[in-house]
């Protein structure tokens, strides 16, 4: 499996400069490719080669005057900019032809130079290296500082330099690790998400909902309207800006660790985790978008899934549209939908239900019965093979039937 570890690195002035320079670099030799390919297209030109793409938009460029200031960088990042265009373009047209499932992804777009979040790849040919005194050497930008939170465990394949709209950098490896699997463990769960109770577990445990987002609002309403009340363009609007990011930063961070800590905790004590394949992409475009955003459930979910992976667990997702809390856990009647204002109901049979905790408990159900078909158990009935004189068609079965309509009895 491969994970991505991210440090926090602390680049002198200088060394600023020269990320800077291959931010810059890297966007343009992007945005000449994305040109370069509309053009082919505009021209009756289907396709362009990568080789020809990058002869004409790297190797050649850099002979001219216009961009002969692409040399100050090192060749691999510019190389990488073109692979993501090349990547960028075979999501779309898989998205287009259904080869990628999910939500249609479109074309690729030119990138800003005001973008918020600005990076750079060197993988190992960039001979990028880790030294003994702790820093990342970097070709052409130099050995920058790294805040080591924790060891590699393995030599990264690759390193992304990401600088976010804070101000702030951070080195992102790319290393191969193998699996670290838990003791087994007898339990198993289902979870239940919400907006009131973040996650209804079927064991009756519930987890507050943290709302980072809301809790953050008064704060950030109060620097939103610093930055209108600034003129365009000033310097005093770009601080304005930096402040209003940096709270939005704390916020995501906060809600990432705090998302880290319960998915490992859920890990660690359930042999199998099983949760409700949400659509995220619908509920954000209702009234409850902001709850739905401020909870973040896309990016729990993706947690628990890896960890799952890594470490042995079990982890699986039920249909969405699994009558979860209009079923009896108890007598699996289904007692049809209920407005969200309904928390409790009881049963025709006599079971008084809490809608969450009901809820997770047919999660884990639906959950064990799907692990048990995919294991092997049959769902329909084994294919039986005829008897052999009805295996086919015989030449004579016509003058046999021809004879039989005619009371003539066959041999």
């Amino acid at each position: 499996m491969r994970l991505r570890y991210n440090y926090r690195v602390y680049p002198t002035p200088d060394q600023q400069e020269a990320l800077a320079r291959a931010f810059g670099c890297a966007r343009v030799v992007f945005n000449d490719g994305l040109r370069a390919r509309q053009a082919a297209w505009e021209g009756g030109l289907a396709y362009v080669s990568d080789g020809e793409l990058s002869k004409r938009v790297i190797t050649e460029a850099k002979k001219t005057p216009e961009r002969e200031w692409l040399g100050e960088v090192s060749s691999v990042v510019l190389q990488q900019a073109l692979a993501d265009l090349n990547t960028a373009y075979r999501n779309f047209f898989n998205s287009l032809s259904g080869k990628r499932k999910g939500r249609t992804v479109g074309p690729p777009r030119f990138r800003s130079r005001k973008a918020n979040r600005q990076t750079i790849r060197f993988t190992a040919n960039a001979r990028f290296k880790v030294l003994d005194n702790g820093r990342l050497r970097l070709p052409k930008i130099g050995d920058v500082v790294v805040r080591w939170s924790r060891a590699l465990p393995a030599d990264p394949s690759s390193v992304t330099i990401v600088k976010d709209a804070t101000g702030r950098y951070f080195a992102s490896f790319v290393v191969a690790t193998t699996d670290a699997p838990l003791p087994a463990v007898e339990a198993e769960v289902g979870i239940d998400l919400g907006l009131t109770h973040f996650a209804v577990l079927s064991n009756g445990r519930k987890v507050a909902a943290p709302k980072f987002l809301r809790r953050a609002a008064r704060k950030l309403r109060r620097l939103q309207q610093d930055v209108s009340r600034k003129q365009r363009g000033s310097n005093n609007r770009k601080k304005a800006v930096v402040k209003v990011a940096k709270a939005h930063a704390t916020v995501a961070d906060t809600r990432r660790d705090w998302q880290h800590k319960l998915s490992t905790e859920i890990i660690r004590d359930n042999q199998a985790v099983y949760v409700e394949d949400l659509c995220i992409v619908g509920l954000g475009r209702t009234r409850l978008a902001k709850s739905v955003h401020d909870a973040g459930w896309a990016s729990f979910i993706a947690m628990l899934e890896y960890k799952a992976a890594r470490a042995g667990r079990t982890f699986g997702k039920i249909n969405r549209f699994t009558p979860t809390s209009q079923t009896c856990s108890r007598c699996d009647r289904i007692d049809g939908p209920k407005p969200l204002n309904v928390r409790t109901w009881t049963c025709p049979c006599g079971a008084v239900h809490d809608r969450d905790i009901n809820a997770a408990i047919n999660v884990l159900a639906a959950g064990r019965a799907e692990r048990l078909n995919a294991c092997g158990a049959r769902v329909r009935p084994a294919p039986v093979p005829a008897p052999r004189r009805e295996a086919g068609i015989h030449p004579n079965a016509a003058r046999s039937t021809a004879r039989t309509a005619e009371g003539i009895p066959t041999l």
